[in-house]
């Protein structure tokens, strides 16, 4: 075949075995991912037949690298990640160090070296988080209460594993064995301290410029791109920030093209355009990440399924059982529900593309065997493709464990503490109340106003956190997803004055809605929208009242529910309600 061609040859083929294969696997109930790693074991150099440009395919998939790592930034919040930081921070580090042990310690019994076995325990100890999304997707829990703390594991996960491959180039020279490229005997403690102190140097650098400059660079960019009204530029200018940060970052800084592309996407996630950035580039994002997993799959040698079975099931078991076992007694120890701790659990049983990049990285720097990388290959495909699996078993698992006893609304899980009121909650605060569905600080103000005019009010809250925060404060308040039955009866709506619902979450608002005038047909309803769609989509359904912005909202809220449910208010300003269209948004400062 000329050369000329060979670019043409690689991205048809892998895009066509891609689509085969992946549409083969979701006929058998398997994710995608796992057909577009065995398209790439079929064009790579292990298998008979068509062999494409392993050069060319790995370039591709640097690209496919950094919008993936583009669109983890685009979708990390840190606010959510602070919402689930008591048990995502500390149950995520430890839940690492654990499996590391575990992967060192196997690595160590077969023989390799401490700077192999530690890499290869990285490489098993971080789950994939584009199988995550796309699992509980599919079971609509992406903004449950267990799907935000998963996620949120998983992105300290991802932050850790960033800095991993940022540190670990500086190290090899300590890591690597003795004798590989002579790394290990030039190697002096001074030179090594001086070799990491200049990269996070780097690092820091890079940040400092990235929060300084990129904070204000980005957003505004996409901006003015916007006004033009083009789409296709809108795009370009999303992915040309992508790549071009991510390069930049390499040649200035001499960081990773993955830390670079994932501080674009968080710097792009201050745009008011980061929804529409998401979704214009996500065609382009899922192209690329398509040609990584297919050219991680032509780094595979199927040979390692039957010349090392016994090390291949070890492998598995630290994966699907070590990992998920250590996850589960973790969310249990902090006395979350075990509902909650078989999700978490499942959610980390499989491994994906952060093993893969430092499984790459490990063999180039020479700290991890090409069996090693064989090895992590193959758990990735059976921990993906046994995921669904696991996933499905969660419920049967947990009635089980609970005795099999099923729990109708009108019960809150004996289990979860935070999930039903205290015994000793006094009736008078569980009559005529106002109900808030979910605590933001446009709530928090409006039950300060509300408190101090006597009225009780109770809050219903997916954070557990600002719920033990709310109780240890004196305020009744329960846990548990907004748009569930259970949650809204354990809040006692049927004896409720009000309702207001103030989250911003992609909740079925319809269905909280439906479910309070079931159980109280005469309550009042508060939305607050948070935006010009939703607030139309509100007022077209007449689920209720509803306000939209932040200019003296508490005030209107107070106001409105006082003079509803038979308070006389202090004299308040106007509200602003959901009657005109917010103002158009002007560049960010």
């Amino acid at each position: 075949m000329p050369h000329d061609v060979s670019l043409i040859a690689t991205v048809a083929a892998a895009f066509g075995l891609a689509l085969v294969m992946g549409f083969a696997a979701t006929l058998v109930r398997m994710p995608p991912l796992v057909g577009y790693l065995v398209a790439g074991i079929m064009i790579g150099p292990a298998t008979p037949g068509f062999v494409a440009d392993v050069g060319l395919a790995g370039q591709l998939a640097e690209i496919g690298v950094m919008l993936l790592m583009f669109g983890v930034g685009l979708h990390f919040s840190v606010d959510d990640l602070l919402a689930v930081r008591r048990i995502a921070l500390p149950g995520a580090v430890v839940q690492i160090v654990v499996a590391v042990l575990m992967g060192m310690g196997t690595a160590l019994a077969w023989g390799w070296r401490p700077g192999e076995g530690l890499v290869f325990g990285l490489c098993l100890s971080v789950a994939s988080t584009v199988v995550l999304l796309r699992a509980l997707e599919a079971r609509g829990a992406l903004q449950s209460v267990d799907g935000r703390i998963a996620i949120g594991w998983l992105v300290v996960e991802d932050l850790v594993m960033v800095m991993v491959l940022v540190l670990l180039p500086p190290l090899a020279g300590v890591l690597a064995p003795a004798g590989a490229d002579g790394a290990a005997e030039s190697a002096s403690g001074a030179s090594l301290w001086g070799t990491l102190a200049l990269t996070l140097l780097k690092v820091a650098g890079f940040v400092a410029f990235m929060v300084v400059v990129g904070y204000r660079a980005l957003p505004r960019l996409l901006w003015w791109i916007a006004r033009t009204g083009s789409r296709e530029l809108f795009t370009l200018c999303v992915v040309a920030a992508a790549v071009g940060v991510a390069f930049g970052a390499a040649m200035l800084f001499d960081v990773s093209f993955a830390l670079g592309a994932f501080f674009a996407g968080m710097m792009m996630r201050e745009s008011e355009f980061s929804r529409r950035a998401a979704d214009e580039s996500l065609p382009l994002r899922d192209a690329f990440a398509v040609l990584f997993f297919v050219s991680v799959g032509m780094l595979f040698d199927p040979a390692v399924i039957w010349t090392q079975p016994g090390r291949l099931l070890a492998v598995v078991a630290i994966i699907l059982v070590g990992k998920t076992v250590a996850a589960v007694a973790l969310v249990l120890l902090f006395r979350y529900s075990l509902g909650t701790a078989l999700t978490v659990g499942a959610s980390l049983a499989q491994i994906g593309e952060f093993s893969f990049i430092l499984a790459s990285l490990g063999v180039a720097l020479g700290l991890l065997p090409e069996e090693g990388r064989n090895l992590i290959l193959a758990g990735a495909l059976i921990s993906i493709a046994a995921n669904s699996a696991l996933f499905a078993a969660i419920e049967p698992l947990r009635a089980r464990l609970q005795g099999g006893e099923r729990r109708g609304p009108e019960r809150a899980p004996d289990d979860d503490p935070l999930a039903q009121l205290p015994p000793s909650t006094s009736p008078t605060l569980l009559s005529r109340q106002v109900v808030f569905a979910g605590f933001d600080d446009v709530a928090e103000r409006v039950a300060a106003r509300l408190a101090a005019q006597g009225v009780p009010c109770l809050v219903a809250d997916p954070n557990r956190e600002t719920v033990e925060a709310l109780r240890r404060a004196g305020t009744p308040a329960v846990s548990g997803e907004l748009d569930r039955p259970e949650t809204l009866v354990q809040a006692h709506v049927a004896r409720a004055a009000a309702l207001v619902i103030a989250t911003d979450d992609r909740l079925d608002v319809g269905r909280i809605v439906e479910t309070a005038r079931m159980l109280n047909p005469a309550i009042e309803i508060v939305l607050r929208a948070h935006g010009d769609e939703e607030a139309a989509l509100l007022r077209a359904e007449a689920l209720g009242t509803v306000f939209l912005g932040n200019d003296e909202l508490a005030r209107g809220i107070a106001g409105h529910l006082t003079a509803t449910i038979g308070i006389r208010p202090e004299p308040q300003p106007p509200a602003t309600a959901a009657s005109g269209t917010p103002s158009p948004g002007l560049p960010p400062s």
